[in-house]
Protein backbone atom coordinates (compact mmCIF):
# COMPACT_ATOMS: atom_id res chain seq x y z
CA UNK A 1 0.00 0.00 0.00
CA UNK A 2 1.37 3.30 -0.84
CA UNK A 3 2.12 5.99 1.65
CA UNK A 4 -0.05 8.58 -0.07
CA UNK A 5 -3.38 6.07 0.97
CA UNK A 6 -2.62 4.84 4.26
CA UNK A 7 -2.25 8.43 5.94
CA UNK A 8 -5.55 9.85 3.41
CA UNK A 9 -7.34 7.12 6.08
CA UNK A 10 -6.45 9.19 9.10
CA UNK A 11 -9.28 9.48 12.02
CA UNK A 12 -9.79 13.23 13.49
CA UNK A 13 -8.85 13.00 17.14
CA UNK A 14 -11.75 14.02 19.06
CA UNK A 15 -13.89 10.86 17.29
CA UNK A 16 -10.70 8.58 19.11
CA UNK A 17 -11.50 9.89 22.12
CA UNK A 18 -15.08 9.76 21.72
CA UNK A 19 -15.27 5.96 20.85
CA UNK A 20 -11.74 4.93 22.81
CA UNK A 21 -10.99 2.24 20.76
CA UNK A 22 -8.55 0.43 23.01
CA UNK A 23 -6.53 -2.18 20.98
CA UNK A 24 -7.36 -1.00 17.92
CA UNK A 25 -4.91 0.30 15.44
CA UNK A 26 -5.68 4.03 14.10
CA UNK A 27 -4.14 6.80 12.10
CA UNK A 28 -4.17 10.25 13.42
CA UNK A 29 -2.18 13.01 11.51
CA UNK A 30 -1.56 16.41 12.26
CA UNK A 31 1.35 19.25 13.56
CA UNK A 32 3.39 18.12 16.36
CA UNK A 33 3.16 20.82 18.97
CA UNK A 34 5.29 19.14 21.66
CA UNK A 35 8.31 16.42 21.03
CA UNK A 36 10.04 14.87 24.54
CA UNK A 37 12.40 12.34 25.29
CA UNK A 38 12.37 10.20 28.74
CA UNK A 39 15.39 7.53 28.18
CA UNK A 40 14.65 5.36 25.42
CA UNK A 41 11.30 6.52 24.92
CA UNK A 42 9.87 9.45 22.55
CA UNK A 43 6.69 11.32 23.14
CA UNK A 44 5.10 13.09 20.37
CA UNK A 45 2.29 15.67 21.19
CA UNK A 46 -0.06 15.72 17.81
CA UNK A 47 -2.58 18.36 17.21
CA UNK A 48 -5.50 17.87 14.18
CA UNK A 49 -7.61 20.99 14.73
CA UNK A 50 -10.25 18.49 16.43
CA UNK A 51 -8.34 17.88 19.67
CA UNK A 52 -4.38 16.80 20.86
CA UNK A 53 -3.22 13.58 21.29
CA UNK A 54 -0.04 11.70 22.50
CA UNK A 55 1.79 9.20 20.71
CA UNK A 56 4.78 7.40 22.19
CA UNK A 57 7.53 5.21 20.38
CA UNK A 58 10.12 2.98 22.28
CA UNK A 59 13.80 3.26 20.75
CA UNK A 60 13.96 -0.51 21.73
CA UNK A 61 10.42 -1.75 19.94
CA UNK A 62 11.32 0.12 16.72
CA UNK A 63 14.68 1.70 15.91
CA UNK A 64 14.11 2.66 12.73
CA UNK A 65 10.95 4.70 13.15
CA UNK A 66 13.01 6.62 16.07
CA UNK A 67 15.76 7.53 13.42
CA UNK A 68 12.76 9.43 11.95
CA UNK A 69 12.14 10.98 14.78
CA UNK A 70 15.41 11.79 16.20
CA UNK A 71 14.88 14.81 13.15
CA UNK A 72 11.54 15.78 14.10
CA UNK A 73 10.67 19.42 15.28
CA UNK A 74 7.73 21.42 16.48
CA UNK A 75 5.12 22.24 13.80
CA UNK A 76 6.31 19.41 11.16
CA UNK A 77 3.14 17.72 10.01
CA UNK A 78 3.08 14.03 10.25
CA UNK A 79 1.06 11.08 10.21
CA UNK A 80 1.29 7.80 12.48
CA UNK A 81 -0.51 4.34 12.85
CA UNK A 82 -0.56 3.11 15.45
CA UNK A 83 -2.31 0.87 18.28
CA UNK A 84 -4.81 3.39 21.15
CA UNK A 85 -3.88 2.11 24.72
CA UNK A 86 -4.86 3.81 28.11
CA UNK A 87 -2.36 5.50 30.20
CA UNK A 88 -3.15 7.68 33.11
CA UNK A 89 -0.56 9.83 32.45
CA UNK A 90 -1.35 10.70 29.25
CA UNK A 91 -3.63 13.81 28.19
CA UNK A 92 -6.84 12.67 27.96
CA UNK A 93 -5.75 9.38 29.36
CA UNK A 94 -5.10 7.65 25.89
CA UNK A 95 -2.36 7.52 23.66
CA UNK A 96 -0.94 5.62 20.43
CA UNK A 97 2.04 3.37 20.70
CA UNK A 98 3.12 4.29 17.15
CA UNK A 99 4.06 1.38 14.47
CA UNK A 100 4.48 3.88 11.72
CA UNK A 101 5.59 7.21 10.73
CA UNK A 102 5.53 9.55 7.77
CA UNK A 103 6.81 13.09 7.80
CA UNK A 104 3.94 14.57 5.43
CA UNK A 105 5.83 18.52 5.73
CA UNK A 106 8.85 19.84 7.40
CA UNK A 107 8.79 22.86 9.28
CA UNK A 108 11.24 25.52 9.08
CA UNK A 109 12.84 26.57 12.93
CA UNK A 110 9.74 27.59 14.81
CA UNK A 111 10.04 31.70 15.54
CA UNK A 112 7.93 31.46 18.49
CA UNK A 113 10.01 30.80 21.63
CA UNK A 114 10.78 32.48 24.88
CA UNK A 115 14.00 33.91 24.04
CA UNK A 116 12.35 35.84 20.81
CA UNK A 117 9.16 37.06 22.63
CA UNK A 118 10.36 40.70 23.49
CA UNK A 119 7.01 41.97 23.36
CA UNK A 120 3.04 41.52 23.25
CA UNK A 121 3.74 43.35 19.43
CA UNK A 122 6.13 40.68 18.32
CA UNK A 123 3.31 37.58 18.74
CA UNK A 124 0.77 39.90 16.72
CA UNK A 125 3.00 40.25 14.49
CA UNK A 126 3.34 36.49 13.73
CA UNK A 127 -0.01 36.05 14.89
CA UNK A 128 -0.83 34.18 11.88
CA UNK A 129 1.62 31.67 13.69
CA UNK A 130 1.04 32.69 17.28
CA UNK A 131 -3.02 31.38 16.55
CA UNK A 132 -2.05 27.88 16.43
CA UNK A 133 -0.69 27.84 20.13
CA UNK A 134 -3.33 26.10 22.83
CA UNK A 135 -4.65 29.09 24.59
CA UNK A 136 -5.38 31.42 21.37
CA UNK A 137 -6.61 28.35 20.11
CA UNK A 138 -9.17 28.04 22.71
CA UNK A 139 -10.24 31.60 22.93
CA UNK A 140 -10.84 31.44 18.86
CA UNK A 141 -12.63 28.20 19.79
CA UNK A 142 -14.64 30.15 22.38
CA UNK A 143 -15.22 32.45 20.42
CA UNK A 144 -17.13 30.22 17.32
CA UNK A 145 -19.54 28.82 19.72
CA UNK A 146 -19.98 31.95 21.26
CA UNK A 147 -21.19 32.87 17.51
CA UNK A 148 -22.91 29.48 17.17
CA UNK A 149 -25.35 29.47 20.71
CA UNK A 150 -26.67 32.90 19.14
CA UNK A 151 -27.49 31.64 16.14
CA UNK A 152 -29.38 28.80 17.65
CA UNK A 153 -31.01 31.68 19.98
CA UNK A 154 -32.24 33.78 17.39
CA UNK A 155 -33.55 31.19 15.19
CA UNK A 156 -35.53 29.46 18.24
CA UNK A 157 -36.93 32.69 18.95
CA UNK A 158 -38.23 33.85 15.65
CA UNK A 159 -35.44 36.02 14.61
CA UNK A 160 -34.65 35.95 10.83
CA UNK A 161 -30.93 36.23 9.69
CA UNK A 162 -30.47 39.31 7.76
CA UNK A 163 -28.04 40.80 5.66
CA UNK A 164 -27.26 43.99 5.47
CA UNK A 165 -24.47 45.95 3.34
CA UNK A 166 -21.30 46.80 4.09
CA UNK A 167 -20.90 49.61 1.87
CA UNK A 168 -23.12 52.77 3.15
CA UNK A 169 -23.73 56.07 2.49
CA UNK A 170 -24.76 57.25 5.76
CA UNK A 171 -23.59 57.32 9.77
CA UNK A 172 -24.90 55.75 12.18
CA UNK A 173 -22.94 55.97 14.93
CA UNK A 174 -21.64 59.12 14.08
CA UNK A 175 -19.57 61.29 10.59
CA UNK A 176 -16.12 61.38 12.86
CA UNK A 177 -15.66 57.67 13.10
CA UNK A 178 -15.69 56.46 9.15
CA UNK A 179 -13.94 54.50 6.90
CA UNK A 180 -14.84 56.38 3.65
CA UNK A 181 -14.00 54.32 0.46
CA UNK A 182 -14.23 55.44 -3.01
CA UNK A 183 -16.63 53.81 -5.17
CA UNK A 184 -16.98 54.26 -8.70
CA UNK A 185 -16.57 58.11 -8.24
CA UNK A 186 -18.49 58.26 -4.96
CA UNK A 187 -17.64 58.28 -1.74
CA UNK A 188 -19.22 55.55 0.42
CA UNK A 189 -18.27 54.30 3.73
CA UNK A 190 -17.66 51.01 5.95
CA UNK A 191 -20.75 50.41 7.79
CA UNK A 192 -20.85 51.31 11.24
CA UNK A 193 -23.49 49.39 12.38
CA UNK A 194 -26.41 47.04 10.40
CA UNK A 195 -29.32 48.51 12.38
CA UNK A 196 -31.00 51.21 10.01
CA UNK A 197 -30.90 48.46 7.34
CA UNK A 198 -32.25 46.21 10.51
CA UNK A 199 -35.40 48.98 11.16
CA UNK A 200 -36.16 48.15 7.38
CA UNK A 201 -36.64 44.26 7.19
CA UNK A 202 -38.86 44.26 10.71
CA UNK A 203 -41.81 45.56 8.37
CA UNK A 204 -40.84 42.03 6.68
CA UNK A 205 -39.93 39.73 9.05
CA UNK A 206 -40.97 41.04 12.24
CA UNK A 207 -37.95 40.04 14.34
CA UNK A 208 -34.26 40.11 12.73
CA UNK A 209 -30.99 39.44 13.32
CA UNK A 210 -27.35 40.02 11.80
CA UNK A 211 -23.81 38.39 13.27
CA UNK A 212 -20.67 40.11 11.82
CA UNK A 213 -18.42 42.85 10.78
CA UNK A 214 -18.71 46.57 11.78
CA UNK A 215 -15.55 49.20 11.26
CA UNK A 216 -15.38 52.24 13.39
CA UNK A 217 -12.32 54.72 12.62
CA UNK A 218 -11.82 55.62 16.02
CA UNK A 219 -8.10 56.68 16.90
CA UNK A 220 -8.53 54.89 20.30
CA UNK A 221 -5.66 52.58 21.86
CA UNK A 222 -7.75 50.83 24.18
CA UNK A 223 -7.66 47.37 25.44
CA UNK A 224 -11.95 47.70 24.65
CA UNK A 225 -11.45 48.93 21.05
CA UNK A 226 -10.56 47.49 17.68
CA UNK A 227 -11.20 49.46 14.15
CA UNK A 228 -13.03 46.04 12.51
CA UNK A 229 -14.96 44.40 15.27
CA UNK A 230 -18.03 41.75 15.00
CA UNK A 231 -21.17 42.70 16.40
CA UNK A 232 -24.78 40.63 16.93
CA UNK A 233 -27.57 43.13 15.84
CA UNK A 234 -30.77 42.31 16.34
CA UNK A 235 -34.52 44.64 15.62
CA UNK A 236 -37.53 43.56 17.12
CA UNK A 237 -40.82 45.02 16.14
CA UNK A 238 -43.37 46.32 18.58
CA UNK A 239 -40.97 45.48 21.24
CA UNK A 240 -40.24 48.26 24.15
CA UNK A 241 -37.31 49.02 26.02
CA UNK A 242 -38.18 46.35 28.79
CA UNK A 243 -39.35 43.76 26.13
CA UNK A 244 -35.94 44.55 24.71
CA UNK A 245 -33.62 44.12 27.51
CA UNK A 246 -35.25 41.03 28.23
CA UNK A 247 -34.39 39.45 24.77
CA UNK A 248 -30.63 40.47 25.33
CA UNK A 249 -30.70 39.19 29.04
CA UNK A 250 -31.83 35.88 27.68
CA UNK A 251 -29.73 35.38 25.15
CA UNK A 252 -26.34 36.29 26.73
CA UNK A 253 -27.54 33.83 29.66
CA UNK A 254 -28.33 31.22 26.57
CA UNK A 255 -24.88 31.88 25.47
CA UNK A 256 -22.85 31.94 28.46
CA UNK A 257 -24.49 28.71 30.04
CA UNK A 258 -23.98 27.23 26.77
CA UNK A 259 -19.97 28.30 26.48
CA UNK A 260 -20.11 26.76 30.37
CA UNK A 261 -21.18 23.36 29.25
CA UNK A 262 -19.81 22.83 25.92
CA UNK A 263 -16.21 24.74 26.08
CA UNK A 264 -15.04 22.77 29.08
CA UNK A 265 -11.65 22.10 27.88
CA UNK A 266 -11.14 24.89 26.27
CA UNK A 267 -11.93 27.32 30.03
CA UNK A 268 -9.75 24.36 31.61
CA UNK A 269 -6.72 25.45 28.98
CA UNK A 270 -7.82 29.15 29.87
CA UNK A 271 -7.30 28.55 33.30
CA UNK A 272 -10.88 30.47 33.72
CA UNK A 273 -13.31 29.10 35.95
CA UNK A 274 -16.49 30.67 34.50
CA UNK A 275 -19.84 30.81 36.30
CA UNK A 276 -22.96 31.65 33.97
CA UNK A 277 -24.67 34.45 35.52
CA UNK A 278 -28.27 34.04 36.73
CA UNK A 279 -30.85 36.22 35.93
CA UNK A 280 -32.16 38.58 36.79
CA UNK A 281 -29.91 40.88 35.89
CA UNK A 282 -29.53 43.82 37.88
CA UNK A 283 -31.13 47.68 36.08
CA UNK A 284 -30.34 50.65 37.23
CA UNK A 285 -30.91 54.02 35.67
CA UNK A 286 -28.27 56.47 34.23
CA UNK A 287 -28.34 58.56 37.39
CA UNK A 288 -28.35 56.34 39.92
CA UNK A 289 -25.33 55.10 38.30
CA UNK A 290 -23.88 58.50 38.18
CA UNK A 291 -24.36 58.46 41.62
CA UNK A 292 -22.81 55.62 42.19
CA UNK A 293 -19.72 56.40 40.28
CA UNK A 294 -19.26 59.66 42.12
CA UNK A 295 -19.30 58.59 45.63
CA UNK A 296 -16.03 55.84 44.61
CA UNK A 297 -14.49 59.29 43.36
CA UNK A 298 -15.84 60.24 40.04
CA UNK A 299 -15.86 63.87 38.68
CA UNK A 300 -18.54 63.18 35.64
CA UNK A 301 -21.63 65.32 35.69
CA UNK A 302 -24.62 64.96 34.92
CA UNK A 303 -25.45 64.54 31.09
CA UNK A 304 -21.70 63.59 30.26
CA UNK A 305 -21.49 59.90 28.87
CA UNK A 306 -19.55 57.42 31.35
CA UNK A 307 -15.79 57.10 30.70
CA UNK A 308 -14.13 53.39 31.71
CA UNK A 309 -13.30 54.24 34.78
CA UNK A 310 -16.97 55.28 35.73
CA UNK A 311 -18.23 52.26 33.86
CA UNK A 312 -15.37 49.96 36.41
CA UNK A 313 -16.45 51.96 39.63
CA UNK A 314 -19.93 50.99 39.41
CA UNK A 315 -19.45 47.33 38.27
CA UNK A 316 -17.68 46.90 41.89
CA UNK A 317 -20.59 46.78 43.37
CA UNK A 318 -22.11 43.68 41.24
CA UNK A 319 -20.80 40.53 40.39
CA UNK A 320 -22.52 39.77 37.27
CA UNK A 321 -23.57 41.73 34.06
CA UNK A 322 -26.16 44.70 34.67
CA UNK A 323 -28.17 47.31 32.55
CA UNK A 324 -27.98 51.01 33.06
CA UNK A 325 -31.02 52.21 31.69
CA UNK A 326 -32.63 56.11 30.83
CA UNK A 327 -29.28 57.92 29.09
CA UNK A 328 -29.50 61.50 28.82
CA UNK A 329 -30.28 62.87 25.22
CA UNK A 330 -26.95 64.24 24.95
CA UNK A 331 -24.93 61.09 25.04
CA UNK A 332 -27.50 59.03 22.71
CA UNK A 333 -27.58 58.84 18.93
CA UNK A 334 -30.61 60.64 17.01
CA UNK A 335 -32.67 57.69 16.35
CA UNK A 336 -33.04 57.04 20.18
CA UNK A 337 -36.72 57.14 21.63
CA UNK A 338 -37.27 60.36 24.00
CA UNK A 339 -38.74 59.35 27.32
CA UNK A 340 -41.75 60.68 27.24
CA UNK A 341 -42.12 61.14 31.42
CA UNK A 342 -38.64 63.07 30.70
CA UNK A 343 -37.31 64.38 27.60
CA UNK A 344 -34.08 64.98 28.89
CA UNK A 345 -33.48 61.16 28.92
CA UNK A 346 -33.70 58.66 25.97
CA UNK A 347 -35.55 55.11 26.35
CA UNK A 348 -32.21 53.21 26.22
CA UNK A 349 -29.94 50.92 27.95
CA UNK A 350 -25.76 49.82 28.22
CA UNK A 351 -25.25 45.98 29.52
CA UNK A 352 -21.88 46.10 31.63
CA UNK A 353 -20.12 43.62 32.48
CA UNK A 354 -18.57 43.30 36.07
CA UNK A 355 -14.95 43.69 37.67
CA UNK A 356 -14.31 46.38 34.88
CA UNK A 357 -14.61 44.45 31.36
CA UNK A 358 -16.66 47.40 30.57
CA UNK A 359 -19.63 48.09 28.14
CA UNK A 360 -20.86 44.95 26.32
CA UNK A 361 -23.95 45.35 24.52
CA UNK A 362 -26.42 48.96 23.94
CA UNK A 363 -29.75 49.65 22.61
CA UNK A 364 -33.05 50.89 22.97
CA UNK A 365 -36.27 51.40 21.48
CA UNK A 366 -36.42 53.65 18.45
CA UNK A 367 -37.64 56.83 17.28
CA UNK A 368 -41.02 55.74 14.75
CA UNK A 369 -42.29 59.41 14.25
CA UNK A 370 -41.25 60.96 11.11
CA UNK A 371 -41.47 64.42 13.05
CA UNK A 372 -39.50 63.36 15.73
CA UNK A 373 -37.01 62.15 14.07
CA UNK A 374 -36.79 64.66 11.55
CA UNK A 375 -36.21 66.88 14.44
CA UNK A 376 -33.81 64.90 16.09
CA UNK A 377 -31.76 64.33 12.98
CA UNK A 378 -31.56 68.24 12.59
CA UNK A 379 -30.62 68.74 16.86
CA UNK A 380 -27.66 66.94 15.78
CA UNK A 381 -26.82 68.79 12.75
CA UNK A 382 -26.86 65.62 10.49
CA UNK A 383 -27.40 65.93 6.69
CA UNK A 384 -31.29 65.15 6.43
CA UNK A 385 -30.26 64.14 3.03
CA UNK A 386 -28.44 61.06 3.89
CA UNK A 387 -31.31 59.92 6.00
CA UNK A 388 -33.99 60.11 3.43
CA UNK A 389 -34.63 56.40 3.11
CA UNK A 390 -34.39 55.77 6.49
CA UNK A 391 -36.95 58.45 6.80
CA UNK A 392 -39.47 57.36 4.50
CA UNK A 393 -39.85 54.49 6.74
CA UNK A 394 -41.80 56.05 9.27
CA UNK A 395 -44.53 57.44 6.42
CA UNK A 396 -45.40 53.74 5.21
CA UNK A 397 -46.50 51.96 8.98
CA UNK A 398 -44.25 52.18 11.52
CA UNK A 399 -44.69 50.82 14.96
CA UNK A 400 -42.94 51.50 17.86
CA UNK A 401 -39.56 49.10 18.05
CA UNK A 402 -36.54 48.57 19.72
CA UNK A 403 -32.85 46.48 19.13
CA UNK A 404 -29.37 46.55 20.50
CA UNK A 405 -26.11 45.48 19.43
CA UNK A 406 -23.54 43.03 21.38
CA UNK A 407 -19.52 43.02 20.73
CA UNK A 408 -18.35 39.75 20.19
CA UNK A 409 -15.00 40.49 21.14
CA UNK A 410 -16.02 42.24 24.52
CA UNK A 411 -18.32 38.99 25.36
CA UNK A 412 -15.66 37.01 24.59
CA UNK A 413 -12.96 39.06 26.61
CA UNK A 414 -15.12 39.20 29.55
CA UNK A 415 -15.84 35.02 29.26
CA UNK A 416 -11.97 34.35 28.83
CA UNK A 417 -10.72 36.73 31.29
CA UNK A 418 -8.64 38.61 28.58
CA UNK A 419 -6.59 41.61 28.75
CA UNK A 420 -7.35 43.33 25.55
CA UNK A 421 -10.29 42.70 22.88
CA UNK A 422 -7.77 42.09 20.40
CA UNK A 423 -7.17 38.37 21.82
CA UNK A 424 -10.54 37.71 21.03
CA UNK A 425 -10.80 38.06 17.09
CA UNK A 426 -7.84 36.08 14.76
CA UNK A 427 -6.50 39.16 13.39
CA UNK A 428 -7.40 42.84 15.34
CA UNK A 429 -7.34 45.72 13.30
CA UNK A 430 -6.40 48.86 15.34
CA UNK A 431 -5.13 52.03 14.73
CA UNK A 432 -1.39 51.10 14.59
CA UNK A 433 -2.27 47.12 13.16
CA UNK A 434 -3.60 46.58 9.83
CA UNK A 435 -1.48 42.88 8.83
CA UNK A 436 -0.83 40.36 9.29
Amino acid sequence: MSSMVWWREAERIVDIFRSKPIGDIVIVRGWIYRLSRIGGVAFIGIRDGSGYIQVSLKRSVAPSLFEIVDKLSVEDVVAVRGVVVEDKRAPGGLEVRAQDIEVISKSSVWPITRSAVKSIGFLFDKRHLWIRSPRVRSILKIRSEVCRLIREYMDENGFVEFHSPIFVKSACEGGATLFPVEYFGNTVYLTQSAQLYQEAAIATFGRVYTLGPCFRAEKSRTRKHLTEFWQIECEIAFADLDEDMRILEELLVYVCRGVADRCREELDILGVDFKPPTPPLPRITYTEALEIARSRGSETVWGEDFSSRDESLVSSIFDKPFFVTHYPASTRSFYHMLDPHDPRLTLSFDLIAPEGYGELATGGQRISDYDTLVKRIDEQRLPRGSFSWYLELRMYGCPPHSGFGMGIERLVRWICKLPSVRMAIPFPRTPDRFEP
